[in-house]
């Protein structure tokens, strides 16, 4: 699977976001493939984060930098990313996380078995902001009795189990796209709405069983710091709305 892009949506830099940054690109750049995936940063329009950008060092990566002035929450980002991928797998790498050294060569190997899958999610180790472990995630679909297929995801599956990433996870852009992607409206719990709406659309969704990415859970200032405080200022009517009607 080398015709494959990695999208890494960021929208600032500061001294907290730098070292993180410098590790999510590290994870990229040793990863045991002879060919490294193409790397697109989806950016905002901060002056300091292009000067930032313009001046770092990505080593031997393609990469290519676009602006986002559009909607510009991570679902936002993530969709404006795909519509410039040119190829057809895309995989999505947030700029605070990392993916394990293995995590490419796996997939590699997992696609040319398993031809009829259309999502790739990696076994995902979650930790703190200070790299302590919390859980895994993404493994309960080989856990007996979770999905009708062993290693697949499906929408039983995940009405009896909802916690599941997509970070990390490798797609083929078409059908991304066919489904209609990440909704913004759908804040907190895009994710699991997004894997609904695939899973309902008959597309095939695997977890290759080897710790393939490591996501920091709960760093402060992210998204899901904020519900934790601010629940009325993230959940809407609409998504409320949502999970009633689900």
């Amino acid at each position: 699977m080398k015709d494959l892009t990695i999208i890494l949506p960021i929208h600032l830099t500061n001294e907290k976001t730098d070292d993180l940054f410098k590790n999510a690109i590290k994870s990229i750049t040793t990863q045991t493939v002879e060919e490294k995936p193409k790397l697109l940063i989806v950016r905002s329009n901060d002056p300091k984060l292009k000067s930032y950008l313009d001046q770092f060092d990505f080593q031997n990566l393609e990469v290519d930098i676009v602006e986002n002035t559009g909607d510009t929450s991570f679902m936002g980002q993530i969709n404006f990313g795909v519509d410039n991928v040119k190829t057809k797998w895309f995989s999505v790498l947030e700029y605070d996380d990392e993916y394990a050294t293995i995590w490419f060569k796996n997939v590699f190997k997992y696609s040319n078995e398993y031809k009829d899958v259309d999502i790739f999610l990696p076994l995902v180790v979650d930790v703190t902001a200070e790299g302590e472990f919390i859980n895994f995630t993404n493994e309960a679909v080989w856990a007996m009795n979770f999905s009708d297929k062993m290693g697949y995801l499906d929408n039983q599956c995940l009405l009896r189990y909802p916690n599941f990433q997509t970070s990390g996870m490798v797609i083929n852009k078409e059908k991304f796209q066919e489904v209609g992607g990440f909704k913004s409206t759908v804040r907190l719990t895009f994710v699991y709405e997004f894997l609904l709406r695939a899973t309902y659309n008959d597309l095939k969704v695997f977890t290759i069983p080897k710790v393939g990415y490591k996501h920091t859970n709960m760093r402060p200032d992210s998204l899901f710091w904020n519900y934790k405080f601010n629940q009325e200022e993230l959940i809407d009517s609409t998504e409320a709305n949502f999970w009633i009607e689900t």
